[in-house]
């Protein structure tokens, strides 16, 4: 089974990042106030949107945007082009 998105929407893997302060502790990513990262898995059929966004890039997100499903015990999130911030380049 394969996941396929429709129009302007992306399916995205969700990295989940960890914080540690100067002291040990560990602030999870849900604790955060600021944008998620992921990696596109799929994007939609909108031309516009294939032509800037690839699978394999990674992608900043709103963190309150989009839809969150669980399938083959990993978590994706599906989001719109409106909830897409930013391309990450290396």
């Amino acid at each position: 089974m394969k996941i396929k998105p429709m129009d302007d929407r992306v399916l995205i893997e969700l990295i989940e990042e960890e914080e540690k302060t100067y002291s040990g502790i560990i602030i999870p990513d849900t604790a955060k106030e600021k944008p998620r990262m992921g990696k596109v898995v799929a994007v939609g059929t909108d031309e516009d949107l294939r032509e800037k966004v690839k699978e394999g890039n990674k992608i900043l997100f709103t963190k309150y945007g989009g839809e969150e499903i669980s399938f083959d015990s990993k978590e994706y999130k599906i989001v719109q082009r409106t909830d897409i911030l930013a391309v990450v380049e290396d």
